[in-house]
């Protein structure tokens, strides 16, 4: 079975704001800070952002970036970004990032800030997120429309397993993808890594007059941060990094570690399941309950289901269900409500799962974040495409999956990036980032999109990193509201308290 990419998926509070019957607020203009700017980037840290006020207490604005920085000189792109303004005491501006790679951080923070963030960071920051390059409504990487997608992201032919046909499908879809990718982006698709991402936060930080980054980045956000700290060590202010991203992985070391996280929280899900007796597999163990999914799984690839709205709910939007459900242990009654059902022979439950988790709607995707995230992690990191290689990744990987024997192409890598149109321009190593005062790193001891080795290691990378441990499950920390890390994370970034290391939960 063909598994969607481990990718590491923004935790996204999907709630309404108040506010909406708030008097509009008055348009206002940044002062930018170009201290120390070369001229040839000074149009583009030097611009005047203009906000304007966008409904519910925001206030919106777009800015222009050179579509390659070590060519400011040519074709320019425009980055979408939002604020929250301080409640209170305003003591300066904190820039925040969801996740991903893909993820919407005007999304995020249009429909998650008062009840994503504390009290003390809403009165005293300017909250601003922004949609990266290539992500959401700044200039955008487009690849398929729906159908395509859907075929894309959720097809899961019923080919003899190891056969050449079933091979050659799924090395033809990578191929074609990336093919579409690059018809429909156009250039921008080989300027949509990381390493350009940090350089349009820091002329967005100057450019919104702040003479150092004060950041809060979630899941791959974390990523962002660790690398721009690397680069622009002197230019950090007080930075949180919650669900922490480790830039020394190889994109193998990544997916097996994934792999071994998620598989451990299935485990947790079952034993939890499995004590009461509504569970789906109830009567069962772990194991057995595991085996039966399994079973399921391949059931479903030679006989899928069908949704209420005619879609094809086959093992691959069954597996994809079960990940998205792993994210958040309040996801769990959900899950087991959908394994219900799906055993009764309705799969709708597994459908609304295995949507949201790549953001599509009734009438089609809502966001581009499944291309976005091909796109970004495709340049970010060189894939393994030696055939010895591979096979030996590929008998890890199935090993290290408690599903594993549903899966016969592990042996191929990552055939997308493996064949990707536009060549890799990062990898893996360590940061230093020297010269940077002290960063609060945030892990969870059950996360599966960011195992809490990563945070333990991110940590020991920064010099004075700050490790602060839940003791839980889930993807990141801060989202939870324990005291005993939230009021920590707040006094640190709004006094400058640096915390001592702890455990917590």
């Amino acid at each position: 079975m063909r598994r969607l990419l481990a990718a590491l998926v923004a935790v996204v509070c999907a709630v309404s704001l108040a506010g909406c019957g708030l008097l509009p607020a008055p348009d206002t203009t940044t002062t930018p800070d170009t201290d120390g700017t070369p001229s040839a980037l000074l149009p583009f840290y030097g611009q005047r952002i203009v906000w304007k006020d966008c409904g519910g207490g925001f206030r919106c604005a777009t800015a222009r970036a050179p579509l390659d920085w070590d060519a400011p000189g040519g074709q320019r792109i425009w980055l979408a970004l939002t604020m929250r303004p301080a409640s209170g005491r305003r003591i300066g501006t904190l820039f925040t990032n969801p996740g991903g790679p893909g993820a919407s951080g005007v999304d995020f923070l249009r429909s998650s800030a008062d009840r994503f963030f504390d009290k003390d960071l809403l009165d005293h920051y300017d909250l601003v997120a922004w949609d990266p390059r290539g992500v959401g409504s700044s200039t955008p990487v487009d690849c398929y429309g729906t159908k395509a997608l859907d075929e894309f992201l959720f097809s899961d032919p019923d080919l003899p397993a190891g056969s050449t046909a079933l091979r050659d499908d799924v090395v033809d879809d990578a191929v074609d993808f990336g093919k579409a990718c690059l018809a429909e982006t156009g250039d921008l698709l080989a300027h949509v890594g990381t390493a350009d991402t940090i350089r349009d936060l820091d002329m967005l930080r100057a450019a919104t007059g702040e003479a150092r980054l004060d950041y809060f980045g979630f899941s791959y956000g974390t990523y962002i941060g660790a690398l721009y700290a690397d680069r622009f060590g002197s230019r950090v202010g007080r930075m949180v990094l919650d669900g922490a991203v480790d830039p020394s992985k190889t994109t193998f070391e990544e997916a097996l570690a994934n792999t071994k996280a998620f598989g451990d929280a299935l485990r947790t899900y079952l034993a939890s399941c499995l004590r009461s007796s509504s569970c789906p597999f109830a009567g069962s163990t772990v194991d057995g309950a595991i085996d039966r999914i399994a079973t399921l799984l391949l059931d479903l690839r030679a006989s899928p289901m069908r949704a209420s709205d005619g879609r094809e709910v086959n093992g691959v939007v069954v597996r994809t269900a079960i990940d998205a459900s792993l994210y958040d242990e309040g996801s769990w009654r959900t899950l087991s409500d959908a394994f219900a059902l799906l055993l009764r022979g309705r799969p709708g439950g597994m459908q609304q799962l295995a949507d949201g988790y790549v953001e599509r709607g009734p009438k089609g995707y809502t966001s581009n974040l499944f291309e976005a995230i091909y796109a970004v992690n495709c340049l970010d990191k060189p894939v393994t495409t030696d055939p010895a290689e591979l096979r030996r990744q590929g008998e890890a990987l199935t090993a290290a999956d408690p599903l594993g024997r549903t899966d016969d192409t592990e042996d191929l890598g990552d055939p997308v990036c493996g064949n990707w149109p536009v060549p890799v321009e990062g990898k893996a190593e360590r940061v230093t980032a020297r010269g940077v005062p002290p960063i609060v790193v945030l892990g969870t001891t059950g996360d599966p999109a960011t195992p809490y080795a990563w945070a333990q290691s991110l940590a020991g990378q920064l010099p004075g990193g700050v490790l602060l441990t839940l003791r839980g499950e889930g993807h990141t920390a801060y989202r939870n509201g324990v005291p005993c890390i939230n009021d920590r994370v707040d006094r640190f970034l709004v006094s400058g308290t640096v915390p001592q290391a702890i455990t917590c939960g």
